[in-house]
């Protein structure tokens, strides 16, 4: 089983393989999988996205692009325009009961509790940044829905915040791909630069959070031995 799980990780993380095996229809789907389905947050978003921009500046043999840069933005974009409208309707469905669903292998209740505290202290902004944030951009529109955000503002926020992800992270690759050609040949390092710089916020919340829980209840941090107010 363990290592089952282990070839999985391998093969998720496996950028490059992803985007040269997937193509269009790959990164559509995990790209509406991560921001749409809350089995999706361990899919890694952001270095996808950057390594199909790169993908975009290299020529197959016949001297096309592997990948269309125009095609590639208007179907991702709006695959992750969709995905978050279908975890606003998950969380709008679903209601508060969510915060008390059971831990499983593709599900921590954690992880939708520190989205909500995230969410109070950003409100409805919560849906741009959370777009740059891995785990946290899975679970920001079933918070937003089950918090009623107005669908309107919701929305807009959503539109904007997929527009501004899919374009920059794949015209960072585009740009680099284009400018420095031989970064092709070490998509490897920069993939891992790019998961640690998109984890680094969530690696600086957790420091900061050290000796704090999360209230089960209300999804407030509190310190260690003190009720939450």
């Amino acid at each position: 089983m363990l290592q089952d799980l282990l070839d999985l990780f391998r093969k998720v993380y496996d950028v490059q393989g992803l985007v040269q095996w997937g193509g269009l229809i790959g990164l559509v789907l995990i790209v509406f999988a991560e921001t749409g389905l809350l089995i999706g947050f361990f899919l890694p978003g952001d270095s996808l996205l950057v390594t199909a921009g790169i993908f975009c500046t290299d020529k197959n043999p016949t001297g096309q692009p592997l990948l269309d840069f125009f095609w590639v933005n208007v179907c991702v974009t709006a695959a992750a325009i969709v995905g978050d409208t279908v975890g606003y309707y998950i969380g709008a469905k679903t209601g508060p009961k969510i915060f008390t669903r059971e831990n499983s292998l593709f599900f921590n209740r954690k992880h939708i509790l520190k989205t909500k505290a995230f969410y109070e202290r950003h409100g409805g902004k919560t849906i741009i940044i959370a777009r740059f944030m891995p785990i946290v951009r899975t679970f920001a529109p079933v918070v937003a829905g089950v918090g009623q955000m107005e669908y309107k503002q919701f929305i807009r926020y959503n539109v904007f915040g997929g527009i501004f992800w899919v374009f920059s992270m794949t015209g960072l690759g585009y740009v680099l791909a284009s400018n420095f050609p031989a970064i092709t040949k070490h998509i490897d390092k920069l993939i891992i630069l790019i998961i640690f710089l998109s984890l680094l916020p969530g690696i600086i919340g957790w420091l900061r959070s050290r000796g704090k829980t999360v209230d089960p209840a209300t999804g407030e941090l509190k310190n260690d031995g003190q009720s939450a107010s």
